[in-house]
């Protein structure tokens, strides 16, 4: 699919081994699992996140704006340089998250993000490739953190708009950001915690909301890329000055 457009609210819960597998039991009666999550299991999802030389997009995110967003180059699995992937911009205003995204093959998508060069597929949408321009040029921004996990996804079966998506093994780094070459570099989570995400373009469904009060489970703050940022930040003293350009958005 060459684009896709959504809008819709997100609410994140932090989960132990235990809820999690309570939760996967109870949904499965109202929700089924998506394409990719077969007998079970899980699947790879692999993102290369782009920021200013200072961080500016990740700083202003943590700071909790009404408005905030990113950009990201986004796999499925281990690609190739000839597989598919996707350019994403991800927008969040007033808790609305706006995700546009145009596709192209992973070699087109380095050269366009890295090099400037666009790419000139016929399954391009031209829209959404000139709204990634001018967000990558305005901000002049750069390959800055690799993110991986391994995810688990169910839809509504009477609504599947309604969806719910489970991750662990959130793998960090920040050297070799390639997306050929693989999942690996420092866990985000401790062993047994999945985090579990609610997206949602219409009403809440009952039962869900039900299973919520019964389980006592409370929406959390949780960015991956923010976490991993400032576990970052922990490990490094480096303080490196804002440019004169980055002043005047701050």
């Amino acid at each position: 699919m060459p684009i896709e457009v959504f809008n819709r609210r997100e609410q994140k819960y932090m989960l132990d081994d235990e809820t999690y597998n309570a939760i996967v039991g109870y949904i499965s009666e109202y929700m089924e699992p998506d394409a990719y999550s077969t007998d079970g299991g899980t699947y790879s999802i692999s993102n290369i996140y782009y920021d200013t030389a200072n961080d500016y997009l990740i700083r202003k995110s943590l700071s909790k704006p009404v408005y905030k967003e990113k950009l990201r180059l986004r796999t499925y699995g281990t690609p190739a340089l000839e597989d598919m992937a996707f350019v994403e911009i991800k927008k969040k205003y007033k808790g609305i998250v706006n995700k546009r995204r145009t596709s192209m093959q992973l070699k087109e998508a380095y050269d366009y993000l890295d090099e400037g060069i666009r790419p000139d597929g016929n399954g391009l949408n031209r829209q959404v490739l000139a709204e990634i321009d001018y967000f990558k040029n305005y901000y002049e921004l750069m390959p800055k953190v690799f993110i991986s996990y391994d995810r688990r996804a169910y839809f509504g079966m009477e609504d599947d708009s309604f969806r719910v998506t489970f991750d662990t093994n959130i793998q960090t780094r920040r050297n070799d950001l390639r997306l050929e070459s693989g999942a690996y570099g420092e866990q985000l989570l401790s062993p047994g915690q999945w985090l579990m995400e609610v997206k949602i373009s219409g009403a809440t469904p009952s039962w869900f909301t039900g299973m919520l009060t019964k389980l006592k489970l409370y929406p959390v703050s949780f960015s991956k890329y923010g976490t991993e940022y400032m576990k970052y930040l922990n490990g490094c003293l480096l303080y490196t000055s804002p440019s004169p350009r980055d002043r005047t958005r701050s």
